[in-house]
């Protein structure tokens, strides 16, 4: 397998440990590929629905989107300042682990064990499934296969051997990596501009009716203001993606918030202009009851080229999953290396150079996902925290500017902003409680609850049987031919 290191030989010149492979187009491919999933081809009516007009509709997703840009630009300073992958995981651990022995780093322990466990290898599954599906369904309708059970079949196993192919291309190299998602993250813009010139297309036509309704209907109430801009706030999410990996990012300084501030504008005029052509093309009724949206599109406007929605469907999903599982495994790494997760899931490959036993984990959690079923309930009843999060890295912005005052900062962004961001996942985090009070919610606090369990016991205590954690770092080391990384915190 192609490996970033050739030889032995190299790594021992060049040290065993992540290298720099992603210069600034590839970090605005990055951030592309986490933003763009599934969501804006398949589901982007939720935002239409709460909104109740098309003029409404298309505010709520530019704002939304200049409200992400400006939480992008909160992590960017911290990017800079807290030279790290693991993006909140790291700003955590600087900012509240020297301030109590206990506390300190128990908010970077939780976020770890939630987003390795739980939410990124769910997210994956589900991706991983609708990529299956779009892939599928068009070959099993030409073959007339329309049995319930064996299109399930199909499908999950199309799905595992995707798993099987992201886990291999994270495994083999950053390089072989860079290059899948730089081709996966070209062909997903395409697909968006098609979408896009098809609405022009339809404009030009003269079909305007729909958009000449305006702001007619438009839905004033508090609470759904609150829902549409919830629902646009949520398909933003990943404008963080790129801090995630900042130990493998060419000039981080600089190339974090270039891509930041390039990426979070291209995803934003992706957005608001497709669903200005959705809603050309089809009425709000339409948009509401169709199973996907850009499906529907491309059937009324392409013709015979409508094939083209669901492969840039597939295509926009495997290189969504693809570098979610890529920014997880980071995560993973630098947890290992602080103590707060088994320490062999730090080590890296001594020649491909990468933390092939943070990839494997992240495989198999993600399988079990998979075989698992229906999980779509499992990220909804923790995705709230996702914006917890969010709002204690802000607040860990503001800690840091106090305990770390005279640290050089090639960006800074003015404290207004990091303020407003963490208002913004204070609301996040509280509008699906206050609007859906379910005991849902309990399962997440119990997980957590679980959590601190684990952190007191197992971290906190150091509870663990040495003899065989020796062994089993051995085995790993073995299986994997995988080394602690030169630049291992102790």
């Amino acid at each position: 397998m192609t490996g970033a290191v050739s030889s032995p030989d190299v790594a021992s010149k060049d040290g065993v440990q992540l290298k720099r492979e992603l210069g600034l187009f590839s970090a605005i491919n990055l951030i592309l590929a986490v933003m763009i999933g599934s969501g804006i081809f398949v589901s982007p009516a939720s935002a239409l629905e709460h909104s109740g007009s098309v003029g409404m509709c298309l505010v709520v997703w530019t704002v939304c989107g200049i409200i992400s840009l400006l939480g992008a630009l909160a992590f960017a300073e911290l990017g800079t300042v807290i030279p790290r992958s693991g993006a909140e995981y790291a700003y955590y651990m600087d900012s509240f682990g020297p301030l109590h022995k206990f506390w300190g780093q128990l908010p970077s322990f939780i976020y770890s064990l939630v987003m390795i466990f739980i939410i990124r290898p769910a997210e994956v599954a589900v991706i991983i499934l609708t990529f299956s599906e779009y892939l599928c369904q068009p070959i099993l309708d030409v073959l007339c296969v329309h049995n319930p059970e064996e299109t399930e079949k199909v499908i999950k196993t199309i799905a595992l051997a995707a798993l099987g192919t992201i886990t291999y291309i994270n495994i083999t190299s950053v390089k072989f990596y860079v290059k899948v998602q730089n081709i996966f993250g070209a062909f997903k813009v395409f697909a968006c501009l098609i979408v896009i010139f098809g609405g022009i297309y339809e404009i030009m036509k003269g079909n305007t009716d729909n958009l000449n309704k305006g702001f007619e209907g438009t839905k004033y109430s508090p609470k759904n203001i609150a829902l549409a801009f919830y629902s646009g706030l949520w398909a933003y999410d990943g404008w963080s993606a790129v801090t995630i990996v900042t130990e493998e990012i060419k000039r981080p300084e600089v190339n974090i918030p270039r891509s930041i501030i390039i990426s979070v504008p291209i995803v934003t005029a992706l957005y608001v202009f497709m669903n200005m052509a959705y809603m050309t093309v089809l009425s709000i009724p339409e948009m509401m009851n169709a199973k996907a949206v850009a499906v529907t599109f491309g059937e009324r406007v392409l013709g015979p080229f409508s094939f083209l929605i669901p492969l840039g469907v597939a295509l926009a999903t495997f290189g969504c999953a693809l570098s979610i599982q890529f920014g997880v495994t980071r995560v993973c790494y630098v947890a290992a290396q602080d103590g707060l997760m088994i320490k062999s899931l730090s080590f890296v490959h001594y020649k491909k150079l990468t933390p092939s036993p943070a990839v494997v984990l992240q495989g198999i959690v993600t399988f079990v996902f998979i075989v698992a079923g229906d999980i779509v309930q499992l990220i909804e009843f923790v995705s709230f925290l996702i914006w917890i999060f969010y709002g204690l890295a802000f607040v860990s912005l503001l800690v840091l500017r106090k305990t770390m005052k005279d640290v050089h900062r090639p960006y800074k962004v003015p404290t207004w902003i990091v303020i407003f961001a963490l208002l913004i996942a204070i609301y996040l985090s509280v509008t699906p409680i206050v609007t859906d009070p379910s005991p849902k919610y309990l399962s997440a606090l119990a997980f957590i609850l679980v959590g601190v369990f684990i952190y007191y016991y197992f971290i906190y205590k150091k509870n663990f049987p040495d003899t065989i954690m020796k062994r089993f770092t051995r085995f790993i080391q073995i299986l994997f031919e995988a080394v602690p990384p030169d630049s291992s915190h102790e």
